[in-house]
């Protein structure tokens, strides 16, 4: 998979790249990496489905609202093949068979530049656990994907994982081209004056904002320490800054999430940032920046 720069979008925070066209120009992104899609379309979650949480900018629970692969792949790509930057499909499934089977449409269409698999689904047959909760599990699921495409597969990975080497190095074995070590961690919230959910019927959401950044980029060191394929940073990332401290870290290239809803141009303005920073200090190229953290 080459990507122009190392930026692009978190998977969800983005829609399907379509909606951000007012704002940015999706040829200027590493990659355009679009919703959750499953096997069949879902209309996700009750409302309410988001609310702002003081310092932790947002926590949702959308329910992977998405079109389906079918209907992605019919109506929405066609959107997204006019522009050069590679689009991503983040895929979940309930169990390893809708795994392959989204993976199966996608590898009979054009224009697709990979596929991201999201490992913070439940897995049914497991009694509903994520995936990424169990090694073999994840193993598992990464292997099925893998064996049914030849386009790049990249593994997303759950903040339920105790040891993130642990997973990556079973990614690696399964035959990811990439990790991205984290999703988003899941909360919950409550309306004082109703002692209910600020969220409705909903009770349990994904939480993110900055204050992710020093459990992320921990997760994204560890993991680059473990295997030798390229990690991709995530997780409270909201500025060049953050991003240039993942590359450090040894992350190849980055996502930024949750700050898409509070600035649209936050990807641009951290290729900008990026290319600043490099400019500044004299680097020729991200690569030289890579894995160069200090121990002391």
């Amino acid at each position: 998979l080459k990507l122009k720069n190392p930026v692009m979008p978190s998977s969800g925070t983005f829609g399907y790249g379509i909606e951000f066209t007012d704002f940015l120009n999706l040829n200027d992104l590493g990659a355009i990496v679009v919703k959750g899609t499953t096997f069949h379309p879902r209309l996700g979650n009750f409302q309410h489905r988001f609310t702002e949480i003081a310092g932790c900018a947002e926590i949702s629970t959308i329910g992977l609202q998405n079109v389906g692969v079918e209907l992605f792949v019919k109506d929405k790509l066609p959107l997204l093949r006019k522009y050069e930057s590679p689009v991503i499909v983040n895929i979940a499934g309930e169990t390893a068979e809708e795994f392959v089977r989204i993976t199966e449409v996608l590898n009979q269409a054009d224009g697709i530049g990979g596929i991201e698999v999201n490992l913070a689904c439940p897995n049914v047959k497991g009694g509903g656990v994520q995936f990424s909760a169990d090694r073999n599990a994840t193993f598992e699921v990464v292997k099925a994907v893998r064996e049914h495409t030849d386009l790049p597969v990249i593994a997303k990975l759950s903040p339920t994982i105790t040891d993130v080497t642990i997973l990556a190095k079973a990614c690696e074995e399964a035959g990811a081209d990439a990790i991205c070590p984290i999703y988003a961690v899941m909360g919950m919230t409550i309306d004082i004056d109703t002692r209910r959910s600020k969220l409705g019927r909903n009770l349990l959401a994904s939480v993110g904002g900055p204050w992710m950044k020093p459990i992320t980029l921990k997760l994204a060191w560890q993991a680059a320490q473990a295997v030798k394929i390229p990690i991709i940073g995530g997780g409270g990332i909201t500025c060049a800054e953050d991003a240039i401290e993942f590359f450090i870290a040894g992350a190849m290239a980055i996502q930024a999430g949750i700050y898409n809803f509070i600035d649209p141009k936050v990807t641009i303005r951290i290729i900008e940032g990026i290319k600043n920073y490099l400019m500044d200090h004299g680097i020729k190229r991200i690569g030289d920046l890579v894995g160069s953290f200090k121990m002391s």
